[in-house]
Parts: structure tokens; C-alpha cells; sequence
């Protein structure tokens, strides 16, 4: 079995006030990237995982990650050798981690089916979890967990995914939050919630991570319609009217920065 670890980004996310079990209150757009890590599984004695790839080495405990993690929440019948081929930044704001365990409980879906209670289970591995598993555009309440349907008027729209090479760990990111309610995410179709919708964590991010401001502003002069960052960064992403624009303008940023070129599912 094959799977793609589809690439998550946040076209919006509002942090609406910090709750008592000391998690925060989130309104956030999710979106998917037609292209990610890489996921094969064939049948084998017990379960095993092999990680690959450029950045395959970060992931140097097969027990705690979070594929095994996933793989033993799900029943599945037999031993299943996993091999992940890393090919998103670790701590890069793309949900990297939470989208091979939702291409896990994919495959696990395929070949087994999941139990009815897959949402919890996957609700327990992390946050992005359930909207990874599902990998189509919805938005997340909560802390992320509480998924609704919305109009999705970008799929195939070309995009673009930029980091600067700088891993950034996502608490330290809330921790330097203004705590401001700067007020909810707006309703609509995507295109329309992603244009006057936010990233509140952008400025706790760049704060920690300079570079972020310069990705955001290389991209903004890009020619696209859309620069922002995802998640709790660092990686941002533009979005383009076209697949000409969108690879002109990868071609034109700074040879160390990494970089992704797709479209939203």
C-alpha cells in the first residue's frame, strides 16, 4: 500500500483566548497540498517502520513516532512494515508528524477499515490529526479536533510552500502570543476566509524566527494573491493564478530556503 502524507496548511488561523485545561481556543481554516511525505506498507511478521529521506534523519526514535504511535492506536490485523519517506521540515507548521499518521489511518481504512471511534483515537495522537486523516478543506474549532465542512472554490489552485531551513517548535510560538481576541475568523467559501481571514501566531513567530518576515515579503512580491504563514510556522505559502507564476517565482527565491510546488486539493 501506497499513501501520500498530503502537506497541511493553515489559510487562517485565529487564537481566540487560552482555556483553563491550558490549551487554546482556535478557529482555523484548514487546506491540503496535493503532494508530501511518502508512506509504503507491506505486510510483514510485526510492525515495523523504516524513515528515509532528506529529512529522515531528525526522526532518529522509530518508537516515538508518531507513525508507530498511530499504527498501535488502530486495530489492523496483521504486522504492517511501514516505510516514511520524510520528505516535509520537522516543527515546519505543515502538520509533517500529524499528516503520516492520518495517511496511516488511511491505509489502515483500506485494508482493515476503521473502528467507529476513529476520531477520538486520532484526536489523541494530536490536534491536526482528524482533519489530516480526512485531508480535504474544512475548519477546525477547538483546538483543532472539531471539524466542519466548508465550500472548497480553490481546489487546483497552484501553491507554493517556503521555509527557511529554521525548525521552530510550536510552544514557544503560543507562549509568545499577544493574548489579544483580535476577533473570529470569517464565513464563507475558502478563497473568501483566506483573504480577510489571519495567522495570529505570525508575530510571536517571527519574533523567534526573523527570517519568516522575509519569506512572507519575498513571497508577497512574488505575483501571488495570497502570502502567509502556516500553522505556527516557519514554513509560509503563497498561493498563484497560475502554475507558470507559481514556479517563476520558486525559481527566484534564495537557493537555501526549501521550498514545495503543488496545488491545494
Amino acid at each position: 500500500m501506497r499513501e501520500t502524507a498530503y502537506a497541511k496548511i493553515n489559510l487562517a488561523l485565529h487564537v481566540r483566548r487560552r482555556r483553563e485545561d491550558g490549551y487554546h481556543e482556535l478557529e482555523t481554516l484548514f487546506a491540503f497540498v496535493d503532494a508530501g511525505d511518502e508512506l509504503v506498507a507491506e505486510p510483514a511478521a510485526e510492525d515495523v517502520l523504516h524513515v528515509v529521506g532528506e529529512f529522515g534523519v531528525t526522526l532518529s526514535d522509530p518508537f516515538g513516532n508518531i507513525v508507530s504511535k498511530a499504527l498501535n492506536s488502530l486495530p489492523h490485523g496483521s504486522g504492517l512494515a511501514i516505510t516514511l519517506e520524510k520528505r516535509l521540515p520537522v516543527a515546519a507548521g505543515l502538520g509533517g508528524g500529524s499528516a503520516d499518521a492520518g495517511a496511516v489511518f488511511r491505509m489502515v481504512q483500506r485494508a482493515y477499515g476503521l473502528p467507529d471511534d476513529w476520531h477520538e483515537r486520532a484526536a489523541k495522537l494530536g490536534a491536526d490529526v482528524p482533519a489530516c486523516v480526512l485531508s480535504e478543506a474544512c475548519i477546525g474549532r477547538g483546538t483543532g479536533t472539531e471539524l466542519e465542512p466548508v465550500a472548497n472554490d480553490l481546489a487546483g489552485t497552484p501553491v507554493l510552500l517556503v521555509n527557511p531551513r529554521i525548525p521552530l517548535a510550536t510552544g514557544p510560538v503560543f507562549k509568545g502570543w499577544d493574548q489579544i481576541d483580535h476577533g473570529p475568523m470569517p464565513t464563507g467559501d475558502l478563497r473568501t476566509i483566506a483573504l480577510e481571514g489571519r495567522n495570529d501566531l505570525e508575530p510571536s513567530a517571527i519574533a523567534l524566527v526573523p527570517q519568516i518576515a522575509d519569506v512572507i515579503s519575498a513571497l508577497q512580491a512574488s505575483g501571488a494573491w495570497l502570502a502567509r504563514m502556516s500553522g505556527s510556522g516557519a514554513t509560509c505559502f503563497a498561493l498563484y493564478d497560475s502554475p507558470q507564476a507559481r514556479d517563476a517565482a520558486a525559481s527566484a527565491l534564495p537557493p537555501e530556503w526549501w521550498r514545495l510546488a503543488g496545488a491545494l486539493r
